[in-house]
């Protein structure tokens, strides 16, 4: 899979700005488990939806937390498509600069019955190694789960740590009878419902298909 950056910017050009942000490896939020950081204050803490400006910067964040060029590439090819939403792509600010990213995808939740119901895929995740541990990706997740409920959208699917989403109101998806397209664990499929019983009858989470190049 070939990566299209914005025009003028490469991943040699990431690559030299991660000097300033370049850390530990990622864990559940952006870092080591072993980071012990004091939590910054929320109120200094800005999240907001992406702009075009922001492209470079979230790049960054990306390719610094975690291993290689696949979640920041998912990214670009997300962004790219014609049912991105510049609104669920938010960005944490701290002091100004970007240190956090978090997306959400529109994933179609199938239906015995051919129903179907509006829900979010939440991922990837990220804080910057220099700022993990600190609370910024717990800020993010909560404000991502806001703007998809002020946006009308009825439940969220991640894939990912589940003792840390359960910590932010995320339950296993086989309580519901849930599962999704990805091959990952079961235990690591967890969900949220924004509208009660939305997830009641179960269903199939549908990712669009550059997902399955990270999973």
């Amino acid at each position: 899979m070939e990566l299209a950056f914005p025009k003028g910017f490469s991943v040699g050009d990431c690559r030299e700005l991660l000097d300033r942000v370049r850390g530990i490896s990622a864990g559940p939020e952006g870092g080591a488990a072993g980071d012990v950081s004091a939590a910054v204050k929320t109120q200094d803490i800005i999240v907001r939806p992406e702009t075009g400006g922001d492209v470079k910067a979230i790049d960054v964040v990306n390719l610094s937390a975690f291993e290689g060029e696949k979640e920041a590439q998912l990214v670009t090819l997300m962004r790219q498509l014609p049912g991105f939403v510049p609104a669920l792509s938010l960005v944490a600010e701290l002091h100004g600069r970007i240190v956090g990213h978090v997306l959400l995808t529109k994933v179609p939740l199938q239906k015995d019955g051919g129903r179907a119901s509006k829900a979010l895929a939440l991922g990837p995740m990220s804080v910057v190694p220099s700022q993990s541990h600190r609370g910024i990706g717990s800020v993010l997740i909560k404000a991502a789960v806001e703007q998809a409920r002020g946006l009308g959208f009825d439940a969220i699917v991640v894939v990912g740590h589940p003792e840390y989403y359960r910590r932010l109101g995320f339950e296993p998806a086989q309580k519901w009878g849930l599962s999704c397209n990805l091959r990952v664990p079961e235990d690591a499929v967890m969900a949220l419902e924004l509208q009660a019983g939305t997830l009641q009858d179960g269903g199939r989470a549908v990712y669009p298909d550059p997902f399955s190049k990270i999973f």
